[in-house]
């Protein structure tokens, strides 16, 4: 994978110097975990973001099964000095394995923070917990997102999948975009992400990199 990540990294030093470098630190959510090669979330929305102005190349640091604290172990090596913006997908893991909430939160300020640090804006996509682990799990959880992103500065996506028919959770409407495993989107599940990400992510970089 680092290596992988390497060789994106070099092909983006050879890019024009106008061109907006944003490096996508995630999980398989952003790797594009089960989808054919050109069909993920990096692909579809650079492919959106081109076709719609934006000269931008998006890196994917997405490592499948990766929780914050994985996210916050690689941030350095995974933002070369190109790197003009930084969006950040992670969190899902950690709730998926029951981690306290206030681990994410730690671990998501840290990245933040080391952002900040290297003068970094930031796209923070949030997630929100199921109710099967119970309303206190779950309105900690959920309330991460917006209360790191107002502290830190940070402009908040609210929910990743809310491109998803319409913002619905009911999973009878959500199947027909989903995997088998009914946790990460098929390739019509990410295009329907990246029409509703896609200009929230031309805002972002409007308002951060004019």
């Amino acid at each position: 994978m680092r290596n992988g990540v390497a060789a994106l990294f070099l092909t983006a030093g050879a890019l024009h110097a106008d061109t907006i470098t944003v490096v996508a630190l995630g999980d398989s959510l952003t790797a594009g975990y089960g989808l054919p090669e050109g069909q993920g979330l990096v692909p579809q929305l650079e492919s959106w973001l081109q076709a719609h102005g934006s000269d931008v190349v998006i890196l994917n640091a997405g490592v499948s099964g990766d929780t914050t604290a994985g996210g916050l172990s690689r941030l350095d090596w995974s933002t070369p000095p190109e790197t003009d913006a930084l969006m950040v997908n992670l969190g899902g893991n950690d709730m998926l394995r029951g981690l306290p909430p206030e681990v994410a939160r730690a671990n998501l300020a840290a990245i933040l923070q080391g952002a900040a640090a290297k003068g970094l804006p930031v796209l923070l996509l949030g997630m929100k917990a199921p109710g099967n682990y119970g309303p206190e799990y779950q309105k900690a959880f959920d309330a991460l997102y917006p209360e790191l992103a107002a502290s830190a500065g940070a402009t908040l996506y609210p929910f990743y999948f809310q491109g998803l028919a319409d913002g619905a959770t009911d999973p009878a409407l959500l199947s027909p975009f989903m995997q088998a495993d009914g946790i990460h989107p098929n390739a019509e599940g990410v295009a329907r992400i990246v029409a509703d990400l896609g200009p929230a992510v031309q805002g972002f970089l409007a308002a951060h990199l004019p």
